[in-house]
């Protein structure tokens, strides 16, 4: 039996998936695995209990990574679950930043009360005109689930588009279309696109990428799309370029007291995920990644450990070794396993930058004594007996 706990809402359609070996609890102590959207963890206190945690979304940021990873804890995302319904928000974005549409909209409600308001629309509408993205360069930077869908849709709205990822996966390249032009410097992107729009993940190397030397390259015409995280964009910046003119728009899907209400700031309350279909597809992924990790020891989707997969287990035992990333680690299990007289019938070891995870696959089960002498051994951070 498993206990699992929801720090945020999640879909009930993801729920459901959990069998009845599992119980959901109110509490995050004693639970073996919690689902999680955007509650802050970074202070929360986590039970030894605690074997996983699944961010319903692909955003991280809220989770304290390598407490977790110390603690012997899998982080897992859902990419890729959430990407329609944030490339859908993206071209409303293009087109509501490209065309005075909110403006519009907007004079529409002042003038309610206007009994003669279609003759005067026809006069006013003149204020609240814009152009059209067909035609237009877009640059797209970063190739992953979202980016790739926004690049191959923007190609059948008649659009040019350049795509920048210098760790673009093959699943992606793929993926991309055949009309998408790949650029080796997100410079070129920055000085030739009518419209930006950035889909990376944020990490030191990302933070603040959009920066004012970047702004400074961009066309006086340019549209700046930001549904990825708010912190990509040196956004006092921003602000500066759009109050003297050096840049038309800038769109962003995270609100803060920089960006709402400033000139050319067109800013939407994080919408890009929020729809039905969005929040189902990322809870039903989120309970998978679960599952396989706690039933089968498989990992998917982590963020902090590597993805290792082994399918079900078909022999008597089956262990996970979650370790630091040092050598001589496999060496010491299979010394000790072999002592024991237990035979390892198959198994792998993956690394991620500092940490690592090696799953076993046993023709005898492991003794509680084999247990103690794994976790005794210097690098170790936990030992799971899976079966």
């Amino acid at each position: 039996m498993f206990n699992y706990t929801c720090l945020n809402p999640i879909a009930g359609v993801g729920l459901d998936l959990f069998s009845e070996d599992y119980k959901k609890v109110d509490e995050l102590a004693g639970a073996d695995a919690a689902l999680v959207r955007s509650a802050a963890m970074h202070d929360m206190e986590l039970p030894d209990s605690l074997l996983a945690v699944a961010r319903a979304g692909a955003g991280v940021n809220n989770i304290p990574l390598d407490k977790c990873a110390d603690k012997g804890i899998v982080v897992f995302n859902t990419p890729g679950a959430n990407a329609n319904g944030v490339k859908e928000l993206v071209f409303a974005a293009m087109l509501y930043a490209s065309r005075d549409i909110v403006g519009g909209i907007n004079w529409c409600l002042d003038n309610q009360n206007d009994d003669n308001i279609a003759k005067t629309a026809e006069k006013q509408k003149k204020n609240f005109a814009g152009t059209e993205i067909s035609g237009k360069k877009l640059g797209v930077i970063g190739l992953g689930a979202i980016g790739v869908l926004v690049a191959n849709a923007a190609t059948h709205m008649g659009m040019e588009v350049y795509g920048y990822d210098p760790y673009i996966s093959v699943n992606a390249a793929w993926s991309l279309s055949r009309s998408v032009k790949h650029i080796s410097n997100v410079e070129d992107i920055y000085k030739e696109c009518d419209i930006i729009t950035i889909h990376v993940p944020l990490l030191d190397s990302t933070r603040k990428m959009i920066d004012a030397k970047a702004i400074s390259m961009m066309k006086p015409t340019a549209i700046v799309l930001n549904f990825a995280r708010d912190l990509l964009v040196d956004e006092e910046a921003m602000v500066d370029a759009l109050a003297a003119g050096k840049i038309k728009k800038y769109v962003s899907d995270f609100p803060n007291t920089t960006t709402v209400g400033a000139k050319g700031c067109i800013v939407t309350p994080h919408l890009g995920a929020s729809t039905a279909e969005s929040e189902d597809n990322c809870a039903i992924m989120a309970v998978r990644e679960i599952r396989d990790y706690l039933e089968n020891g498989n990992i998917t989707h982590s963020v902090n450990y590597p993805d290792c997969n082994m399918g079900a287990c078909t022999t008597a035992g089956r262990i996970g070794i979650l370790h630091k990333n040092v050598k001589g680690m496999i060496g010491q299990y299979t010394t000790i396993l072999g002592e024991a007289d237990i035979n390892v019938s198959d198994m792998t070891n993956k690394a991620k930058n500092e940490y690592a995870y090696a799953l076993l696959d046993l023709d005898s089960p492991v003794t509680d004594e084999v247990v103690a002498k794994l976790r005794a051994i210097d690098g170790v951070i936990r030992v799971r007996v899976v079966k």
